[in-house]
């Protein structure tokens, strides 16, 4: 069974379910928000688990626990653990304690902006303000001097509260010249302990991912199972529980900082599952079911390589403006190692409402040259009419050869902009 918004009525997740019901308008706090509307669902269709998705519920520990109280299971980490983890500062703290080295910055939520200024100069410019509560980029904030930080600070603010209800902030040192590597985690409820490899999310443009790619290859063999066994020892230490990810930032001399851990699944889960055969959605079922992990260490081979392109409903050519219409035409790739995951079809009406995302292209091959040709290929066959969407962006960043070396870092896209990047 299927909720949705009114707005998603005409979407292919809704054609394709056995059962859908319409839980509110278009505006996600009366439907894909509205607690009350998505329990009564839930209860009238007869489920036993709910299963949140990305984003919206998947991380609120309220949501989980009315699960709970219901006698529905809540596919994802239990209330207890969602509470731990959605304040990143507490989580922040938390990891130093177990060892992971973390970016210097503020201790706990920063209350004032005196003493906001006072980390800044403690910590030294730039900075990053973050949102405690959330993630995906909300609430963030690169703040370049003192006299920046009242007016960013006012933004990040005013973006987390509407984001994810919780207005509180921290600080951090703002690392430049670094990458985003992040490890896929599975820990059932006996404490068993897994990382099923680790992704690179480089290519990001205002704190958003456009480009990820598994396994990473910007780092070390070392590093790599440094940041693997150092992640999962963490998790199991701390009492994780189901799948999540534990990200961090590499700096140029291998240096990693742990930064947030994410207690859902992700968009871009579909590069590990291209790698190393695991779906993971299922895994994540049969965790919280109450099985041990379905695999061992020695059961996960990493083979070959994937990358996935977000393809958004935006304009590359205008800064990236959003854009929305009836796709008069939708031509998807296909062909050996492309797999595709989208909500759309012919004749969809693109809403303006939600996230802009239309569709992930993953490409797969038995090394990163051959994922690159083949993603390349794809994005070449890839025909959408109606709206206006990224495609090209991402045509010039493989075509790149910053990207080709796997020189790219976070904050790249942003200082040269994907056509000085092209050049």
């Amino acid at each position: 069974m299927l909720v949705y918004s009114e707005a998603d009525a005409h979407s292919l997740p809704v054609h394709l379910a056995d059962e859908a019901i319409c839980i509110g308008p278009a505006s996600s706090r009366e439907s894909y928000l509205n607690i009350p509307s998505i329990m009564s669902a839930a209860l009238i269709s007869g489920a036993q688990a709910i299963h949140p998705g990305y984003g919206f519920l998947a991380e609120n520990a309220d949501f989980a626990e009315v699960c709970k109280e219901h006698g529905l299971v809540f596919i994802g980490p239990p209330p207890e653990i969602l509470r731990r983890f959605h304040d990143k500062v507490a989580t922040r703290v938390a990891m130093k304690t177990l060892g992971l080295p973390v970016i210097p910055g503020s201790d706990g939520p920063v209350k004032t902006m005196a003493e906001g200024l006072r980390i800044g100069e403690a910590v030294g410019y730039p900075v990053m303000l973050k949102a405690r509560s959330g993630g995906g980029g909300r609430g963030m904030r690169k703040v370049s001097a003192p006299q920046e930080l009242q007016r960013l600070w006012d933004q990040a603010s005013s973006e987390a509260k509407a984001s994810f209800g919780d207005a509180g902030l921290y600080v951090e040192r703002c690392l430049e010249g670094v990458r985003h590597v992040e490890t896929q985690i599975a820990v059932d409820e006996y404490g068993s302990g897994i990382c099923l490899g680790e992704r690179e999310c480089s290519i990001q443009r205002r704190n958003q991912k456009m480009i990820e790619e598994a396994p990473s290859a910007s780092i070390s063999e070392e590093l790599r199972q440094e940041i693997a066994r150092r992640a999962v020892d963490a998790a199991v230490r701390c009492g994780y529980r189901n799948v999540g990810t534990f990200e961090f930032l590499v700096d140029a001399r291998g240096e990693f900082y742990f930064i947030e851990v994410n207690s859902r699944i992700q968009v871009e889960h579909t590069v590990t599952e291209m790698t190393t055969g695991i779906d993971l959605v299922k895994e994540q079922i049969a965790l919280a079911s109450g099985q041990p992990l379905s695999f061992s260490e020695e059961q996960i081979w990493v083979s070959g390589h994937a990358i996935e392109c977000r393809i958004n409903a935006e304009d590359s050519e205008q800064n990236f403006a959003p854009s929305t219409g009836v796709l008069t035409t939708w031509l998807t790739p296909g062909g050996p190692g492309i797999r595709i995951d989208t909500h759309c079809f012919q004749g969809y009406e693109v809403p303006p409402y939600y996230d802009s995302l239309l569709a992930k292209v993953i490409a797969w091959g038995r090394d990163r040259a051959e994922a690159v040709t083949r993603m390349q290929r794809a994005l070449d066959e890839f025909t959408i009419v109606g709206v206006t969407t990224n495609i090209p962006a991402h045509k010039k960043i493989l075509a790149s050869e910053l990207f080709r070396s796997g020189q790219v870092t976070t904050h790249l896209i942003d200082t040269v902009g994907v056509d000085a990047l092209s050049t």
